[in-house]
């Protein structure tokens, strides 16, 4: 955020108009062309730099100002800083066709850096390139620096890597092995000030040092240590920034070195020059180099810093070094050998200390990406990474998004080539749970790669439970360590959440919750959901539990695919069962229901025979009056389900005695609903709840002709319903009238038995007979409606 001060300059800056603007401008220009501008002309530019980047919408500057900008720019005589400011407004400026600068014949690498960066704004990114190659390439004059070119090489491979031939890459490539390689190794001198008490005598070079204060034996790198860096040092660490970019553009594809019947790790103890000496090639050469370096940063990360910022240097140097070696072996398999055992013995270093854990990421990433060439087990890498981290470092929001995505990338890799990632979903959903709302969608992405047959059901309670999780992880995180917790009476039930935590009776359960991989054994947890309640209007819980409803959805799209009928009939089973056991966050319930109903449908039309197969568990569930006012989506979709499927044409176990106790259970559970009693007492659930109902009983009666008289004599009763006055106190005039009309239309129906069992019971020879029949099945009532009551007037046909 801004400041009071910054936030008032950008708006003055934004609220100048063009003509306030021409007249400043005019000021700029004549301060700029006095004999020699200093501090004015230096605020005079920076408040114009204000002016034109402060806005969204470019800003138009006078063609003679522009010029005059790019003269001052270009002009030796310049002040730094001047030529800057101008480069700066130039490059807001940009595209701009009153530009005309040029790169061509600027030999200063200072100025021909500001330059570039306006010709890179105006997208001339091939001429840039080709003059900074020209540059590096020959023997640059005394004073003068490729460090200032360099970040604008870098800026070109990334906008426009073909723009470089290969010529031109080899030249570069080589200069960058020699700067990764060669800098110097004795600390720069300071200049001296000038002042009185300087000292005539120029003082020794002091050498470089280690982080730990030592002094550095070997070659310079970024982690080594100087009061004052020369020219060449700063190439060195401007190189290695720059390195995995240059690498990936133009390190070449993979190579194929070994030869055949040759033993790769042998191949890779092979020196890397040639016969006789002679050289390789440029790229091969960096890739050397540049392996060499990182084995080098690998080394030095070992030692004590210090400073604590040095100590965070070492991390973010050793997460890059193992990163390019990860490229290098891509693109040349001879190293990989060596690499493997170096990383494994850098893993046994680091493994033990969380403060690297962010770097064991890109050390999995090699092995997921070598271990076969190499013929290595790493499955004790991936098992350490996927069981410890995600439990202790839940709660580091940045890793845990580059944790999730490095699954994410590699979720292919490894679901093919180790049971690990999968069996640890447990652990990964900890990450979700607590940094719900900014990875969802790397989850939406990464649920499919965990489930199969062997998860599903694991993964089912987990999504359901996930709020619990976030609150059991809160209490976790906020619970104190066994030896200071005051101890509990274990008899006594505790009085805090943060208590329950180590309490006999809930300690087994929070172990459940917390586990970091896949367990056979499902645990209870309604007592913990009970005691957990306490948290529900929790932040970080709420946010959670919005996230649930999504992936859900996704759940059931993705075991579709793959299910078979007992997972399936599993699923149905344990959605009936939880709809009772969610945490307890009314607006969480509500969407759960709605999803779990919906879902309930889908897989009651991939599998009709369950309704049979399952018909105790339907039966206990559709059963109760309380399902339907409490849980209307789940219920209204079950009974239509029902009523669709319950039918010897989709399953030849069905038989009229299960369709009449299906029938008496739904009869009863309508009865209930619909029976007048007074308005207090007047159970209210939904109109769609109450439709869908007749329309099932009238199903099952047109399959078992024996219950016509029953369904209709009950419909013939819903016009005395919808008149009372305990209906029309719970539900509004226009739902009334909808259930009347579709009473009124299935009475119709089933006054003519055999069109009634031909509509509700289709052939199963044709299922797109049967879809079409269900489509145009309000037609169809509408059709006999108007066949058995014409309106007024009409003519009898």
């Amino acid at each position: 955020m801004f400041t009071a001060a910054a936030e008032s300059f950008l708006r003055q800056a934004r609220e100048i108009q063009e003509e306030e603007l021409r007249r400043f401008t005019a000021r700029v220009s004549a301060v700029l062309q006095s004999p020699e501008p200093g501090p004015e002309a230096v605020d005079a530019l920076q408040r114009l730099h204000l002016t034109v980047a402060a806005t969204k919408y470019p800003r138009k500057l006078d063609g003679k100002f522009v010029e005059l900008l790019q003269t001052v720019l270009c002009s030796p005589k310049s002040p730094e800083q001047i030529q800057v400011l101008c480069a700066a407004i130039l490059r807001e400026m940009s595209p701009c066709n009153d530009l005309i600068l040029s790169c061509d014949e600027i030999q200063d690498t200072k100025l021909l850096s500001l330059v570039s960066s306006v010709l890179l704004a105006q997208g001339e990114v091939a001429a840039v390139g080709q003059r900074v190659v020209k540059v590096l390439e020959r023997r640059l004059p005394e004073g003068q620096s490729a460090r200032f070119l360099l970040p604008v090489l870098a800026n070109v491979i990334s906008l426009s890597p073909e723009s470089l031939t290969e010529e031109q890459t080899n030249v570069v490539s080589k200069k960058l092995a020699d700067w990764l390689r060669y800098a110097s190794i004795q600390q720069g001198v300071a200049q001296p000030s000038g002042g009185f008490f300087s000292s005539p005598r120029t003082k020794q070079p002091a050498p470089i040092t280690e982080v730990d204060g030592t002094v550095a034996t070997d070659f310079f790198t970024v982690l080594s240590v100087a009061q004052h860096y020369t020219q060449d040092q700063w190439l060195n660490m401007q190189t290695f920034s720059m390195l995995r970019k240059w690498l990936l553009c133009y390190g070449g594809k993979e190579l194929n070195t070994l030869n055949p019947g040759m033993d790769r790790c042998v191949t890779s103890m092979v020196p890397t020059t040639g016969t006789a000496g002679r050289l390789l090639p440029p790229r091969e050469r960096l890739r050397d180099k540049a392996f060499e370096y990182c084995q080098r940063l690998i080394e030095q990360s070992n030692r004590r810093p210090l400073k604590k910022d040095d100590g965070d240097l070492q991390k973010a140097c050793l997460i890059e070094a193992v990163t390019i070696m990860d490229i290098i072996c891509k693109q040349d398999s001879s190293y990989v050998c060596r690499a493997v055992s170096f990383l494994k013995i850098l893993h046994s270093r680091i493994c033990g200390d969380a403060t690297y854990a962010r770097a064991l990421l890109p050390i999995a990433q090699f092995f997921l990406n070598h271990s076969k060439l190499a013929a290595v087990d790493s499955d004790a890498i991936y098992k350490h990474l996927f069981t410890d981290i995600p439990a202790q470092l839940f709660h580091n929001p940045s890793l845990a998004f580059e944790f999730v995505q490095f699954c994410k990338d590699n979720s292919q890799l490894f679901t093919d080539s180790s049971s690990i990632f999968r069996q640890s979903f447990p652990n990964l959903f900890k990450f979700l749970a607590w940094n719900s709302p900014p990875l969802i969608s790397e989850f939406v992405d990464l649920l499919p790669f965990l489930l199969d047959a062997g998860t599903t059901i694991e993964i089912f309670h987990l999504l359901l439970d996930l709020p619990c999780l976030t609150a059991a992880l809160d209490i976790q995180a906020a619970s104190l360590p066994a030896s200071e917790k005051a101890g509990g009476d274990p008899a006594g039930k505790p009085a805090t959440c943060l208590e329950a935590f180590r309490h006999p009776l809930y300690k087994s359960m929070f172990q459940y919750l917390l586990r970091t991989n896949n367990s056979s054994f499902a645990h209870s947890l309604v007592p913990l959901r009970q005691l957990l309640g306490a948290l529900a209007g929790s932040p970080r819980v709420v946010q959670c539990a919005e996230t649930v409803p999504v992936l859900l959805e996704l759940f059931f799209r993705v075991v579709a695919e793959f299910a078979d009928g007992s997972l399936i009939n599993q699923l149905v089973v344990l959605l009936l069962q939880r709809s009772d056991q969610l945490y307890e966050i009314p607006a969480f319930k509500e969407d759960v229901y709605r999803v779990l109903g919906s879902q309930l449908a889908v897989l009651c039309s991939l599998r009709p025979a369950l309704v049979v197969e399952l018909s105790t568990e339907i039966l206990e569930f559709s059963g109760a009056v309380s399902n339907i006012q409490s849980k209307e989506a789940i219920f209204t979709h079950m009974a239509w389900a029902v009523g669709e499927y319950l039918s010897v044409s989709y399953d030849k176990r069905c038989t009229v005695e299960q369709i009449t106790r299906f029938f008496e259970t739904l009869e009863a559970v309508l009865f209930e609903i619909t029976q007048l009693r007074p308005q207090a007492s007047t159970p209210s659930c939904a109109p769609r709840a109450i439709s869908v109902l007749m329309a099932t009983l009238t199903k099952l009666a047109a399959r078992s002709q024996d219950l016509i008289p029953r369904v209709s004599m009950f419909l013939s009763k819903m016009r005395t319903f919808v008149q009372s006055p305990a209906a029309t106190s719970v539900y509004c005039e226009e739902d009334l009238e909808e259930i009347l009309i579709r009473a009124t239309e299935l009475m119709n129906l089933l006054k003519m038995p055999s069109v009634a069992q031909f509509v509700f019971t289709p052939p199963q020879a044709s299922s797109r007979f049967q879809r079409e029949v269900n489509d145009s099945l309000p037609l169809a009532l509408r059709m006999v409606t108007q066949f058995l009551e014409p309106a007024p007037g009409s003519m009898p046909v």
